[in-house]
């Protein structure tokens, strides 16, 4: 996993154990090979970011119209057919998840 970040000063790390931190090819960048956690030091994911964030621009995700091409109406019956083959479930966190993500209803 990469991870993308702008800064200020890149390239310029307070010790060598920052030296996972890299110049990036995209001026004014800095990559990070592995995982960067945000007020947590055990990120299970490339990014984990413990608080609020604040996004000054788009977030783009895999599921936005922007990211996909030849968009097209499909048969409504066909889809329907398909869905009562789905396996529909219901389930509860674990509770050790829930406490750490701050869910109060599992």
């Amino acid at each position: 996993n990469i991870v993308f970040f702008q800064a200020s000063n890149p390239g310029q790390f307070e010790n060598d154990s920052d030296i996972l931190w890299q110049r990036g090819h995209v001026p004014e960048t800095i990559v990070y090979h592995g995982r960067v956690g945000i007020n947590t030091d055990a990120p299970d994911e490339a990014l984990v970011v413990c608080g609020n964030a604040k996004v000054m621009g788009r977030v783009m995700h895999p599921s936005d119209s922007r990211a996909k091409q030849n968009i097209r109406e499909v048969d409504t019956n066909e889809q329907l057919r398909r869905i009562t083959q789905m396996r529909l479930v219901e389930y509860d966190y674990k509770p050790e998840f829930a406490s750490v993500m701050g869910i109060k209803n599992t």
